[in-house]
């Protein structure tokens, strides 16, 4: 009977989901549409996927969902933004912000019915990890991104985490970092490993989801360091974070 209930929960979950995001994509293309020409930032359109996410999230009974640290969050700032990965329910979390930024995500979810559409409208930033010309891009394509006065979206580990524990991270956050002289806006994420396994169909329901904005980290306390130290740097501050 429990696998059974667990079952139909996870269905309607995944219905649930693919039918706001079909029923909402219309809606998406006529923001875009109505917005485009005066808002080149596409500020209105994010929001409204924000507001996707929400909906998703709210109509959700499974979880409960806390994200904490606003106030950390300088609207008039652009940030390279940086969070644990652990399933892939942290981008339906990390909406909650409510922040204006731009996910680097990779290419294949941005041929995904409704969700990768938007992604598309949206203009977030793709890359395929196998194409080493991707990654180039993806940098060139971020710094683009942060000189428009956009914030850009990074998950360092790369993947999500198997066993929901931090994996070390790759240096591309931080090298865009460096080269754009943007400080960084750290994001620990703990609980969405329990509630959707890696790579998993079946959901995990009463379990608590915690997003917490930590501190930002300056560009001056870090332009002395490559990007290796500061990718190490920063991994310490979550990983503290996570295990406190």
């Amino acid at each position: 009977m429990k696998t059974l209930l667990r079952y139909l929960v996870s269905i309607y979950f995944w219905v649930e989901l693919y039918l706001i995001s079909a029923a909402l994509f219309p809606f998406m293309i006529l923001v875009f549409l109505l917005t485009f020409l005066f808002d080149k930032r596409l500020f209105i359109l994010h929001k409204c996927t924000c507001l996707w996410s929400f909906i998703v999230l709210k109509i959700n009974f499974m979880w409960r969902i806390k994200v904490t640290g606003h106030e950390n969050i300088d609207p008039d700032q652009t940030y390279v933004i940086v969070s644990n990965h652990q399933s892939g329910a942290d981008i339906l979390v990390l909406f909650l912000l409510w922040a204006h930024f731009k996910w680097v995500a990779k290419t294949s979810l941005f041929y995904y019915p409704f969700i990768g559409w938007t992604m598309w409208l949206n203009r977030y930033i793709a890359l395929d990890r196998a194409r080493g010309s991707s990654m180039r891009k993806m940098i060139a394509d971020a710094a683009k991104t942060i000189h428009a006065g956009n914030s850009v979206m990074i998950f360092p580990e790369g993947t999500r985490s198997k066993d929901g524990n931090i994996q070390s991270f790759k240096t591309g956050a931080f090298h865009i970092a460096l080269s754009n002289r943007t400080p960084i806006l750290p994001i620990a994420i703990n609980g969405t490993s329990k509630a959707i396994r890696k790579g998993g169909f079946l959901i995990n329901k009463n379990f608590e989801i915690r997003a917490k904005v930590l501190d930002p980290i300056p560009y001056d306390s870090f332009k002395n360091l490559d990007s290796k130290q500061v990718a190490a740097k920063v991994h310490e501050i979550m990983r503290t974070e996570l295990i406190s």
